[in-house]
């Protein structure tokens, strides 16, 4: 698909699969334990050109500082095996990659959209929110293991593909934007 229409469609879809990562990312915390959130690396948009997180600049993982505060607290605290610590830090870089991605879709994308139509590719962005969806139902084990692993996958074709189609296009503007998505795609390759 081509247009403006194509890409609000699309980051629609992103959108509802966002919110349903942070759903699972709201149902995981604990009523006993309040941690800091699982955004570790950073994730907030900061403006044009420049990346969201960075993935070098983590904090204690979620479990330790978890501990640590329900025992400075005197509160019970649920323990978590080192495989789940995992899954939900990866499941909560996974969810900032996709912030990132569809602020730059709204922010940067649409309005080069309008100057020139690329094509949009709406089936990945229906495959991630369903994909999504599915791992929302399971919420640990190894079928959430490969949702997590296969959203992944899904963001990083939406990502490729929107560069591919950006590399028509030799103006400075553009040169920016898929520096932009690069830049988002290194940060997921890192997960």
């Amino acid at each position: 698909m081509v247009g403006p229409a194509a890409l609000l469609a699309s980051v629609s879809h992103q959108l509802r699969g966002l919110r349903t990562l942070r759903l699972l990312q709201e149902s995981h915390r604990s009523p006993h334990c309040h941690t800091a959130p699982f955004l570790t690396s950073g994730g907030s948009w900061h403006g044009l050109g420049e990346a969201c997180g960075s993935p070098g600049m983590e904090r204690e993982a979620p479990g330790v500082q978890a501990a640590s505060m329900g025992r400075a607290l005197g509160q019970a605290v649920t323990s978590r095996t080192l495989r789940e610590v995992a899954a939900w830090s990866r499941l909560a870089r996974v969810t900032t990659v996709a912030t990132c991605l569809v602020e730059t879709e709204k922010t940067l994308l649409l309005q080069l959209l309008m100057e020139h139509p690329f094509p949009v590719h709406l089936e990945d962005s229906i495959e991630f929110r369903n994909i999504c969806s599915h791992m929302a139902l399971q919420k640990e084990g190894q079928q959430f293991d490969r949702d997590l692993y296969e959203a992944h996958q899904c963001l990083k074709t939406i990502i490729e593909k929107l560069i591919c189609s950006l590399a028509a296009f030799p103006s400075e503007s553009y040169v920016l934007v898929r520096a932009v998505l690069r830049q988002i795609l290194q940060n997921l390759l890192t997960i």
